[in-house]
């Protein structure tokens, strides 16, 4: 069963994003944000390549996709063992900041998200929030929680 969950998650990861890629570019055309290459110098580290800029775009998606897609299985294993609804989703946006911090500030292809403007604090934790919310409603729609406990019938509702 974990791997159905892990399989199912991976797609819930891919849909959460998605529906972050299409709120970065929503806000990037409003505020006029450039593209961050930081995944792609981040990716670049990882792999211990000689050239970081050299296909920055291709290595920027496939940092952002890779690590959504990816961090969507551990989603699937949550919602899986009953960690669902919007306190899944709040847990689970702590781990993919946790996530990218970890690796862009290990590699020394980021900075440390106190040194950033407050603006780009929020804006990162708004961005991974859509990520979160999106993949745990995919996640807890396509997975069954833990046997022998009922899920709620409408888990993301405000009672």
């Amino acid at each position: 069963m974990a791997y159905q969950a892990l399989l199912r998650g991976l797609v819930a990861g891919a849909a959460g994003v998605a529906a972050m890629t299409a709120g970065e570019k929503l806000e990037q055309a409003f505020t006029r944000r450039p593209n961050s290459f930081v995944p792609a110098h981040t990716l670049a580290r990882l792999l211990r390549l000689q050239h970081p800029d050299a296909d920055a775009v291709g290595r920027n998606w496939a940092m952002h996709w890779g690590q959504g897609i990816l961090l969507g299985a551990v989603r699937g294993l949550m919602a899986e063992r009953g960690l669902r609804g919007p306190v899944g989703a709040l847990l689970f946006a702590n781990l993919r900041l946790l996530n990218d911090q970890a690796l862009e500030n290990a590699t020394g292809a980021g900075a440390p998200p106190w040194t950033w403007p407050v603006d780009e604090q929020l804006i990162d934790i708004a961005h991974k929030g859509v990520y979160a919310v999106i993949t745990g409603l995919v996640a807890d729609r396509l997975i069954a929680g833990p046997p022998g406990i009922p899920a709620p019938r409408r888990p993301w509702a405000v009672r």
